[in-house]
């Protein structure tokens, strides 16, 4: 175990004792032992437990990259920290704002100083942005540094811009904010006056980058959300938005003082997806006036004939929290909190009704038990959701239920699907390719506007629009090739042609693709031009 140990130690600062551990586990596992058996034959001598999958990780890829192993996806998969972070085949890296006011005056809402509305410092996300003092370099070259160590592909990073409404901050702090964030992709310097010039170089510069952004979202209010908007979105790089919906009950958003109603929310989600954008909505049971049996009626007015349908959600039950204008309801009696029990029913009941095209990302907010005063305190509620829905024999068939992971398939078995559904102001297609058993390799989202005018943005007039190829699986390196493995076996280019042929039939003349910075490569191979803020490819034929 001597080769270049003491550039590892000094490194990670591993002892040479846990380097030569960490070598006799690999070589166990490498033979067929369980991880857990294998780090149980090798403990520790000083009796400090046992080698950690960091310490394994750090010695494989050292291993592979002198040459005395080959690759083994397998083994990097046992050994992989939370390998489920890139089992959706991209690495999501989030980043938080510093402090800005919200225009918002919602009476769940928390405030801690120096902290966006909303956000408690001992959230993990809201943690790290505290750590590196809100500053985006430190906190995205951090955590692509701490994912690289327990073994995640990096090379293509989904950027999750967290922080309250980021539309309502100056627009040069957004500029600033995003443009150090490329810069911490591009792996320039991180001195204060390094890096790019203009958010444009660093845009450009991320095309063929180390870590490139295949998606950037970041959070805003339905109010926020106009013409102008989309087009300064896209001018940051923006490809998802997440919108606090909360309700579709104008009586509930009064109560808790949203600001909005949900016609605004309606419109904002329609002219997002005309924009080519991923559209993600917060729905909160619970709220103050809400019952169980109105939170069900509310739920199933997301879905159907000329609705929101969004391409995500995030389930949010209202939590009551100390420090908000909530408490005084519920210290007046006139607000409870649902129990434990009576979420799980509420959400287990109306999980089953979510469409195959939609992906619930989250059940519950991640919010330690010590802030919430009374009600629900399980933060791993959506296992037990899972659990309750196999009692009964019920099941979910949202994305996220469906995604194939770790399964390995060939790309000659799987079913072409089109899944057509009507939101407001458009028809889209949801092509997906899925298993004989029911499980999701990869799926376009393709949206077919009824006025492609309406965004006000010139190079979608006429266009039908490509609002998200994504291919299932472990993230693989870009450019490699795995046997079985969803990812890069031709499935999105198919996916693609299938959507182009789609459009002409119904007489479009362009096809736009709204695609992160990261991606314009792997569209210009597929013959799209960059446009001002699109790629683009014309459907018909001289």
């Amino acid at each position: 175990m001597r080769m270049k140990a003491e550039s590892w130690q000094k490194k990670r600062d591993y002892s040479q004792d846990e380097l030569a551990l960490a070598l006799e586990i690999l070589e166990d596992i490498r033979r067929g032992m369980d991880l857990h058996a294998a780090q149980r034959a090798h403990p520790k001598t000083d009796g400090g437990g046992f080698i950690p999958k960091h310490a394994l990780v750090a010695v494989y890829s050292q291993m592979v990259a002198s040459g005395e192993w080959e690759d083994d996806d397998d083994l990097l998969a046992k050994i992989r920290m939370k390998p489920t972070r890139t089992l959706s085949g991209v690495t999501t890296v989030t980043v938080l704002t510093r402090f800005h006011p919200c225009p918002g005056e919602c009476i769940f809402c928390p405030q801690e100083d120096q902290l966006p509305k909303s956000y408690l410092s001992e959230e993990p996300g809201a943690k790290r942005g505290v750590e590196n003092d809100f500053d985006p370099y430190l906190q995205v070259s951090n955590r692509i540094r701490a994912l690289e160590a327990v073994g995640h592909p990096t090379d293509k990073i989904e950027l999750l811009i967290l922080g309250g409404s980021f539309s309502a901050y100056p627009q040069d702090y957004q500029v600033w904010f995003v443009q150090r964030c490329f810069d911490a992709m591009n792996g320039v310097n991180p001195g204060e006056d390094a890096g790019s010039e203009t958010l444009a170089e660093a845009q450009a510069r991320n095309v063929h980058a180390a870590h490139r952004n295949v998606g950037l979202v970041i959070e805003t209010r339905p109010d926020l959300v106009d013409k102008a908007a989309l087009a300064w979105y896209r001018t940051l790089g923006v490809t998802k938005v997440q919108m606090g919906a909360q309700s579709f009950d104008n009586r509930i958003l009064a109560r808790n003082k949203r600001g909005h109603t949900a016609r605004e929310t309606l419109d904002a989600t329609a002219l997002l997806r005309g924009g080519g954008f991923k559209v993600v909505l917060h729905w909160m049971p619970n709220l103050l006036g809400a019952t169980t049996a109105s939170d069900r009626e509310d739920f199933l007015r997301m879905w159907g004939e000329g609705a929101y349908c969004p391409d995500e959600i995030k389930i949010y039950p209202c939590q009551l929290l100390e420090g908000t204008e909530l408490m005084a309801y519920w210290q007046k009696g006139d607000y409870q909190p649902y129990s434990e029990a009576t979420l799980l029913d509420l959400i287990a009941d109306i999980k089953t009704s979510v469409p195959r095209y939609c992906r619930i990302n989250r059940i519950i907010r991640d919010i330690p038990s010590t802030y919430v005063v009374a009600g629900n305190k399980n933060t791993s509620l959506r296992q037990d959701i899972q659990l309750e829905m196999q009692q009964r024999g019920t099941r979910c068939e949202c994305i996220r239920c469906r995604e194939i992971r770790k399964k390995r398939v060939s790309a000659e078995v799987l079913n072409l699907n089109d899944l057509v559904y009507h939101p407001a102001y458009a028809e889209e297609h949801f092509l997906s390719y899925d298993t004989a058993d029911d499980h999701l390799a990869g799926f376009l989202r393709l949206s077919l506007p009824e006025d492609t005018r309406v965004t006000g943005i010139p190079e979608l007039a006429g266009a039908a629009i490509i609002r998200e190829v994504h291919v299932y699986g472990q993230s693989l390196e870009l450019g490699e090739e795995r046997s079985g493995m969803a990812q890069h076996s031709g499935l999105g280019t198919r996916l693609i042609q299938k959507a182009e042929s789609i459009a002409q039939e119904k007489g479009y003349q362009n096809m736009a693709v709204i695609a992160a910075v990261g991606t314009r490569a792997y569209y210009a191979a597929r013959g799209y031009s960059l446009g001002e803020a699109y790629m683009v490819k014309s459907l018909t034929h001289d």
